[in-house]
């Protein structure tokens, strides 16, 4: 279920009750309308009527589960963010190359919504016109760095990505990377969200990717500084 109320989302993959699948399932069709309709119409332009006629549901439903319509967006972020937990907490798993394996989550990580750029639109709008949202949202941002930098101590680990270099600062780099090409790819469209994804790691897994010259020397002193 989702109390977007508090701004924690929590997903029921297999509801038990009839009046928690009832829940899911109200949710899901006030969501699936709020994505046509902000891809449709922009986000200004859509009201909370115009949602609630989508989903076919009154006003009264649309507020039991989100105080305005800039309240939708946190539970975009945290749709993501779970595919980042998943990410995370199997990385040890997987016998893909970080490398692939950070280009497997992004692309996964950018797809429907956020592979809307009207969503992507509405995220920035949202972020810049409510404080609440803009708080929900730096804790998602926050919580994600956190899980990312999981997988890139894991590569570490592994001797694919440099020691020398901390790993949240690495995560929170890649994220800020990520989102930036998301929103110009959202403005611009010049070229598809995939491509401006593998450009983003193309250049940052030149500076983060291990070598010999990063690794500690025998005597103790890093040769991370002959660059």
């Amino acid at each position: 279920m989702y109390e977007c109320r508090s701004f924690t989302v929590t997903t029921l993959a297999n509801p038990v009750s009839r009046r928690e699948r009832r829940s899911s399932e109200l949710l899901q069709r006030l969501l699936d309308a709020a994505v046509e309709l902000f891809a449709r119409k922009g986000f200004a332009e859509t009201t909370v009527e115009d949602i609630t006629n989508a989903a076919d549901v009154g006003k009264g439903t649309f507020f039991n589960y989100f105080p305005s319509k800039e309240h939708i967006l946190p539970v975009f972020g945290r749709m993501q963010m779970s595919k980042v937990q998943a990410a995370a907490d199997k990385v040890t798993e997987t016998d893909l190359p970080i490398r692939d394996y950070l280009i497997r989550l992004a692309m996964d990580a950018t797809s429907a919504p956020a592979k809307k750029p009207a969503i992507i639109r509405a995220m920035l709008q949202a972020n810049l016109s409510s404080s609440p949202v803009r708080q929900a949202m730096r804790e998602i941002h926050a919580t994600a760095s956190g899980l990312l930098a999981r997988i890139i101590e894991e590569g570490q680990k592994r001797g694919e990505i440099r020691r020398d270099l901390d790993p949240l600062v690495i995560a929170q780099t890649l994220r800020q990377s990520l989102l930036g090409s998301m929103l110009l790819w959202s403005l611009y469209g010049d070229l598809t969200l995939e491509q401006r994804v593998q450009n983003v790691f193309d250049v940052i897994w030149n500076g983060i990717s291990a070598s010999p010259a990063h690794f500690p020397s025998a005597s103790g002193v890093g040769d991370g500084n002959k660059q």
